[in-house]
């Protein structure tokens, strides 16, 4: 049987990458999925590729950033899949990489306005509802990088160590809600993102040989796995798929 038959899932940055494999993942296990990106056409493709295979997806363009955008997807999702079950906050920028003497203020700012005011306005927008419905799962895409400075990164560092803290927020208000919510490290993936952080040349990860970088349909695993109810006794974690731990239980080598 499908794992996730019923959910419904919205996936923040689903056009592509870890947020587009994850997607069409957790389609195959039943799930029926709000694609959004930026990208209107880009996220369309990812929602058409689930329905041309047997399941159930809409799209749509948003921007987190904007509370009014995000509201409007979850109407969205909720006229033509069904309540939310699940919410990926999995959208996220890295730039500006630049020191902090040199950094532009806007581009700065306008990080942590994606990074963590809009995995924010995510959870503000579905928490209400998950609330009166009697449970549901947010997952807060986090990073190393949420625990540990690195040179050039201080805007995505310092919006991914506020969205741990968001995480733990969130655990420690609605436990007794029944919300399962999780902080997910994927590690260093072959995404686009990595083409960006390897073209600047900037800090030791922009070094890390594109050979080297795990496989979207890893990350794309374990999310399926934080929406089945095996992960129940993580909630209130931040999780990293380096842990052998976590690996061994999602079944990755």
């Amino acid at each position: 049987m499908a794992v996730l038959a019923g959910k419904v899932v919205i996936m923040t940055g689903g056009s592509r990458g870890i947020g587009a494999s994850a997607a069409l993942a957790m389609a195959r296990e039943g799930a029926a999925l709000m694609i959004t990106s930026r990208d209107a056409s880009a996220s369309a493709k990812i929602a058409a590729e689930i329905v041309a295979a047997g399941g159930r997806a809409a799209s749509m363009a948003s921007d987190v950033s904007d509370f009014a955008s995000v509201t409007a997807l979850v109407a969205k999702t909720e006229t033509e899949l069904g309540p939310v079950d699940v919410l990926v906050n999995n959208a996220g920028v890295i730039e500006p990489i630049a020191g902090i003497a040199d950094a532009d203020p806007a581009a700065w700012a306008r990080n942590i306005q994606i990074n963590l005011v809009g995995a924010f306005y995510g959870v503000r927008a579905v928490l209400p509802g998950m609330i009166a419905r009697g449970g549901g799962t947010i997952i807060n895409i986090s990073s190393g990088a949420a625990h540990r400075p690195l040179e050039g990164w201080s805007a995505y560092c310092t919006g991914k160590a506020g969205l741990a803290m968001m995480t733990r927020a969130i655990a420690l208000e609605t436990a007794e809600q029944k919300i399962r919510v999780f902080g997910f490290a994927p590690g260093t993936v072959d995404t686009e993102m990595q083409v960006q952080i390897r073209a600047s040349g900037v800090n030791i990860i922009s070094k890390i040989p594109r050979a080297d970088l795990a496989p979207v349909d890893h990350p794309a695993r374990a999310l399926v796995y934080l929406c089945t109810p095996a992960a129940d006794d993580l909630s209130g974690s931040e999780l990293s798929l380096r842990d052998d731990a976590l690996r061994a239980r999602v079944g990755l080598s």
